[in-house]
C-alpha cells in the first residue's frame, strides 16, 4: 500500500489538486483557529489550507513522497506545516491536544479505522470539532474516485458508528461535483460530517 501511494504521489503535478477539500472549505473557517491534525493527508492541500487561516498544523500519511509534496507546497504558500510520515495501524497523536481534526477520503479496513478513528477522537479537546468527509459505498457506481470495494466505504449507520462518543453537529449523505485534481472529478457520493466531542 506504501508503495502504491508513493508511486501515485511521485507523478508530475499534484493528484488531488492544490485547493482544500470544499466541505472544509465551507467549515473550517467557522472555527477559532487553535491546533489541528489531519490524518491521510496526501499531498498537503487541507493543511496548507489551514495554516493560511491561521491554525498550527500537525499532519500525517504513510507516503514520503505525500510529504515531500506537502511541504513543497506549504513552502509555496509561506507558511509552516509539522507532516510525520507514520503507518496508519500504528499512529497514536497526543491525547486531548487538538482543537479540531480533519478525516478526508481515508479508506481503509474495518479494523484500521475503527482504531485510527477512535485515536483521533481522543486527540480532540473536550468541545473540540472533528470535520469528515468520505466516499458513502453508493460511489461504487461512480467512476470519479475511492476503492473498488464497497467495504473501505461508509454508509451513515457507519458513521454514527465509528463516532458513536461524539455529538454530531451534522451528518449528511450527499452527491456533489468534485473537481479535486485528476483523482477526484465528477459526480460523486460522499458522508459529510461535524462533531464536537
Amino acid at each position: 500500500m506504501k508503495e502504491f501511494w508513493n508511486q501515485r504521489y511521485s507523478e508530475e503535478g499534484y493528484k488531488y489538486g492544490k485547493s482544500p477539500n470544499s466541505f472544509l472549505k465551507e467549515e473550517l473557517p467557522k472555527l477559532e483557529p487553535g491546533k489541528i491534525l489531519f490524518i491521510g493527508e496526501g499531498e498537503g492541500r487541507n493543511a496548507v489550507f489551514a495554516a493560511v487561516l491561521g491554525w498550527q498544523v500537525d499532519a500525517m500519511d504513510f507516503s514520503e513522497e505525500a510529504k515531500r509534496k506537502a511541504e513543497k507546497l506549504a513552502e509555496e504558500f509561506g507558511v509552516k506545516i509539522n507532516y510525520r510520515t507514520e503507518d496508519f495501524s500504528t499512529y497514536v497523536p497526543q491525547e486531548n491536544f487538538y482543537d479540531a481534526a480533519g478525516i478526508f477520503f481515508i479508506h481503509q479496513d474495518e479494523e484500521i479505522k475503527t482504531k485510527l478513528f477512535q485515536r483521533v477522537i481522543n486527540s480532540v479537546k473536550s468541545s473540540g470539532k472533528i470535520i469528515f468527509e468520505c466516499f458513502e459505498k453508493e460511489q461504487i457506481n461512480y467512476s470519479s474516485g475511492g476503492p473498488k470495494d464497497t467495504s473501505f466505504m461508509y454508509t451513515l449507520d457507519d458513521v454514527k458508528k465509528l463516532f458513536g462518543s461524539i455529538s454530531f453537529d451534522k451528518l449528511s449523505k450527499e452527491k456533489i461535483m468534485l473537481n479535486e485534481g485528476k483523482g477526484h472529478e465528477g459526480e460523486a457520493i460522499v458522508v459529510r460530517f461535524v462533531g464536537t466531542k
